[in-house]
This record gives C-alpha cells, structure tokens and sequence, in this order.
C-alpha cells in the first residue's frame, strides 16, 4: 500500500479513532482478525499495514480510506473535542519529580532488598522504573514523577546521580563498591528508614510486588528483561521514555486486567 503519510502517522491515526470508538486493542484486534500484538506495533509505527487490513479497519472504524490516508486528515470535530476534554481530565502523562517521595521510594526498596549480593545499581534502577511504570499503568497517574531515559543497560531516572549524592552528604545513604560475580558492583545501604507516611498503601503494594517479583534477579536478567518492555521498545536511545506506552503493554509486563474493564 502506498501513502505520502508515514507508517507513524497511519498508526496514530488508528489509534485515535479506535479510542473513540470506544473499543480496546483487544476488540478491535478480534473484529479485524489479526493479533493484538499487531494492533500494538501499528498503532506505535513499528508494522506496516496491508491494503486488506485498511479495508477491514475501515469498516470497523468508519472511515473513509481516502480521507483517512490524505495529509489534511481529522478526526470529527465532535470526536476531537471529546478527546482533548478527556485527555485534560482523566489522564496526565507529563511527569513531575518528588524528590522527597522519590527519595522515601528508594530507601523502601533498599530497605527491603539491598541485603541481597545481587541488589547493585543496575538491578536498583529497573526496581524503581518498574515501580514507578506498574503504577502508572494501574492508576493513570505518576508516583514518584520521576523521569526515566533510554541508555544502554535499560531505563534509568534522570537526576538520580545528583539525589544520591545529596542523600550521601546528608548521611542517608552509603554507597560501598564491591564485586559479585568477579564483576565490580556499586551497591547502596540505606542509613535511615523510609518514611511510609510519604507513601499511600496503593503506592507501597505496587513497590511490595515488584520487589517480590524482581529482588532477586541478576543484573542481566533484569535488564533483558526491560529491554522486551514496550515503553523501553518503543523509545528512542538515549531519550525519554513516555509514560504513556504502559498502555501498549501485553503479558507479562502489563499489571492491568483490561479484559475485566472492557
């Protein structure tokens, strides 16, 4: 199929008129007869779409196949409107640093789990990431605020350098290099416990789970691991991972049952 549109912009198109449609990935996948697998890659640029799909997606989506795939191409001024109205009531992805709950997080996690050999700075960073990113994905908004980069060995927080630092000065934390494995290993030790009044049970249960889930783990596990999670696939090296790509994930990274709210 030929387009002067980008396969970028043919997936936000399709998953702008799915969500006013009102349909989930899951039941637009059934009706069109293709994986929601799929559906994930085309609405985030990743797959090509065939003349036969656009035909099927068409007709459930209600559109024109000219219109949908001319440059000019709007959602309804109706469906438009409903879209911005909820996106600024319902769903705010730009997160915003707590410092002192980012802080009160990570002594949590270290307080549970920094007795383990295992538990260096690179298991550390996917402990938080996936903390802050399962919450996300249950609740729709953020718990630490904390804003994560694509680098090579998996997602790690932007400023975390300087608020570890400013937690060593204040005698909060200690940091002690050692080696695991005949492989030199940065390992932190909390020096005060967490404050759990910073923290509300819905954010603790989610930090709870993924301490369960992943303490334990190697370094490389854990980071390839990350590496199959759709916000890390999805974003480009070295920069911000949006949020919002929770909403893409399939088992086992998502926390969600979708089918329960469909």
């Amino acid at each position: 199929m030929k387009s002067k549109i980008t396969q970028q912009e043919i997936g936000k198109r399709v998953a702008s008129l799915r969500k006013n449609k009102g349909l989930s990935q899951e039941d637009l996948a059934n009706r069109v007869g293709i994986s929601r697998s799929a559906i994930t890659q085309i609405e985030l640029g990743n797959r090509s779409i065939s003349a036969l799909e656009i035909h099927n997606f068409s007709i459930q989506l209600g559109f024109s196949i000219d219109d949908f795939l001319g440059e000019e191409f709007v959602l309804n001024p109706k469906l438009q409107s409903e879209v911005q109205e909820e996106s600024s009531n319902t769903r705010v992805s730009v997160p915003k640093l707590q410092v002192e709950k980012f802080k009160n997080v990570l002594l949590y996690i270290l307080e549970n789990c920094a007795g383990k050999p295992n538990v260096g700075e690179t298991l550390l960073y996917k402990l938080l990431y996936f903390s802050d990113f399962n919450y996300y994905e249950l609740y729709e908004e953020h718990l630490s605020g904390a804003t994560y980069r694509k680098l090579p060995y998996g997602p790690v927080p932007k400023n975390l350098d300087t608020i570890i630092k400013k937690m060593i000065d204040e005698g909060e934390l200690q940091r002690i290099k050692t080696e695991y494995h005949n492989y030199p290993q940065t390992r932190y030790l909390p020096l005060r416990k967490a404050d759990l009044t910073k923290l509300k049970a819905s954010e603790k249960e989610v930090i709870d789970k993924v301490i369960d889930q992943f303490s334990d783990w190697s370094a490389k596990a854990i980071s390839d691991y990350s590496h199959k999670d759709i916000p890390w696939m999805a974003s480009k090296d070295g920069k911000e991972i949006n949020y919002e790509l929770v909403f893409y994930r399939e088992a086992p990274f998502s926390v969600r049952n979708y089918q329960e709210e469909d």
